[in-house]
């Protein structure tokens, strides 16, 4: 067999290896496969024209029960994101929320930064959680809002692989922190408009807020729907 000379060699060798980096900035160049490119994995605003009222769940029992009796009188549902362990210790107060016809969604199980936990560690989080509150009420949990709204990749990933979809808020009343009515008044309705999603918590002067809450609503039109009918 013939051999080749060094110049042919060296030519072979410069074809193959321009082949090989045009193959590779082919690919570079392809879009992306994965399913999460462009799109935004957190939900923070719903698609319809009402208002959701979400409500985060960690203590608060007989709050619980108050919101409940308000909504009834208005003939409104609300989304009640549980914590696993509050709802571990009461749920006769679980039972009652699914009861009424509100929707259920959960809110980890120890109220732990999800942002400083690994996809495994957020997983069992979450997944614990929701197969409690699955359990306890006798509805599927599909909604995640995560802890002080932190979350990182991981968590995100973790909710995606459970079926979960991660939600935040548009609107914070801040209540657990600023224990006033009025400021709970205002920031639920100033500037609320349709796929709002408004963020509260079982107190005391939320509770005394919430039928104001609710009249400014009917009185400007704005419907009161559950997060999931918000978003679909």
């Amino acid at each position: 067999m013939k051999k080749l000379s060094s110049r042919a060699l060296s030519a072979v060798t410069n074809v193959v290896l321009a082949v090989i980096v045009l193959a590779l900035g082919a690919v570079c160049f392809l879009p992306s496969a994965s399913p999460a490119a462009g799109v935004e994995r957190t939900v923070r605003k719903g698609n319809s024209d009402g208002v959701s009222l979400m409500f985060n769940v960690y203590w608060g029992t007989e709050e619980v029960y108050s919101v409940l009796d308000v909504l009834d009188e208005y003939g409104v549902k609300a989304t009640f994101f549980l914590g696993g362990c509050w709802a571990d210790d009461n749920v006769p107060c679980v039972k009652e929320i699914a009861a009424r016809g509100h929707e259920i969604g959960t809110h980890g199980y120890f109220h732990r930064d999800h942002d400083k936990l690994s996809f495994s560690e957020n997983v069992e989080e979450i997944k614990t959680s929701a197969d409690y509150l699955a359990r306890a009420a006798g509805v599927e949990v599909r909604l995640f809002a995560p802890p002080s709204g932190a979350y990182s990749d991981e968590t995100l990933d973790a909710a995606e692989s459970l079926g979960m979809r991660t939600i935040l808020w548009s609107k914070d009343t801040v209540d657990w922190r600023d224990k006033d009515e009025t400021l709970c008044f205002r920031r639920a309705t100033e500037g609320v408009g349709g796929g709002d999603l408004v963020l509260m918590h079982p107190m005391p002067h939320t509770v005394a807020a919430l039928p104001k809450i609710l009249e400014n609503y009917r009185g400007r039109g704005l419907r009161v729907v559950t997060v999931g009918e918000n978003i679909a």
